[in-house]
């Protein structure tokens, strides 16, 4: 390209932009686009500018936490439903959809039993009631925080390789008062603990939980008749195909999925935290108040022997006045 016709462009392409349209017969004047930000003339328009601005920083804050704005925080992640569950207050139907907990078997396993959870089929795919999953999800968090809260264990068992990873996250969430079992139940862990654990240890540990959570409980019905023997309640996510009355708290739900899994139990076990937070906040006033009350104790008695010696002195005192 020679330097005349790239000036010849140059100076084209930066022609003032009033002009005059002449095709077919039309003469249209164009007038100039006015300018997007006029320059501040006095304070008034100053102040005016910085309104508007903070209140267009309002509107974004404010609208970002509903995903306005997506970010790493208010976008979804897959790992949320591990590391970053809803709390028991802020579950929702929609996350449980999301999960895919609606999702159960095929028509021709389904349990007699489990036909008043069953929204209704569709491709030959059993629909789970998620109606009925949120108040039973929801009722059996508060039996865990309420067992928590008065310093019971809590046992959480996925044995299946994807589950694995949030039962150890759930036990872990619950701190020293959750356990977990993420490879497999050992047949007689508790209807023959004196064979498995010896029994000194069975005298000095507490080996019974108080209560287990089965993520998958076809897999671990030896486990669900040993806790029946010894009744201790159990919560367990029920499918389609499986009788819900195997377990005292049914979850029904798809027992398969690994989103479903992470999300009930990252939820029993949030609950669990809270009953056990507020039980470490009452063993703590509660050895405070005996500290307390050992101190004033110790003051009594400090004070009850140095009246005591005062008193011993004093009489001996008298005793020796009275012999001279």
């Amino acid at each position: 390209m020679s330097s005349s016709l790239l000036r010849r462009r140059i100076s084209h392409s930066w022609r003032p932009r009033t002009r005059t349209c002449k095709a077919r017969g039309l003469n249209t004047h164009f007038d100039p686009i006015p300018e997007q930000n006029p320059p501040i003339k006095n304070l008034e328009e100053w102040t005016e500018m910085q309104l508007k601005r903070q209140e267009q920083k309002e509107l974004i804050e404010y609208f970002s936490q509903f995903g306005s704005t997506q970010t790493r925080d208010t976008a979804w992640q897959p790992h949320h439903s591990l590391h970053r569950p809803p709390t028991p207050h802020s579950l929702t139907l929609s996350a449980l959809l999301a999960a895919g907990a609606h999702l159960g078997h095929s028509t021709s396993l389904l349990n007699p039993n489990f036909i008043p959870y069953a929204y209704g089929a569709r491709g030959g795919v059993t629909i789970i009631d998620l109606d009925h999953t949120v108040p039973m999800l929801k009722r059996a968090t508060n039996l865990v925080r309420a067992l928590a809260q008065r310093g019971g264990s809590v046992v959480f068992v996925g044995t299946r390789k994807n589950f694995r990873a949030a039962a150890q996250k759930a036990a872990e969430r619950m701190g020293p008062q959750g356990f977990h079992v993420g490879d497999r139940w050992l047949p007689g862990t508790l209807t023959n603990r004196l064979e498995l654990f010896g029994h000194s240890i069975v005298q000095t540990t507490k080996i019974e939980p108080d209560l287990v959570v089965f993520l998958n409980p076809i897999e671990n019905t030896n486990a669900i008749r040993e806790c029946a023997v010894h009744h201790i309640p159990t919560i367990g996510i029920i499918d389609s195909n499986v009788d819900p009355r195997i377990v005292m708290y049914a979850i029904p739900a798809n027992d398969e999925s690994q989103r479903t899994a992470e999300l009930i139990a990252g939820v029993l076990s949030i609950a669990g935290r809270e009953g056990a937070d507020l039980y470490k906040n009452f063993q703590e006033e509660l050895d405070l108040k005996r500290r307390q009350s050992d101190e004033r104790l110790q003051k009594r008695r400090e004070s009850f022997e140095r009246s005591r010696e005062k008193g011993l002195t004093e009489r001996l005192y008298h005793e020796s006045e009275e012999r001279l």
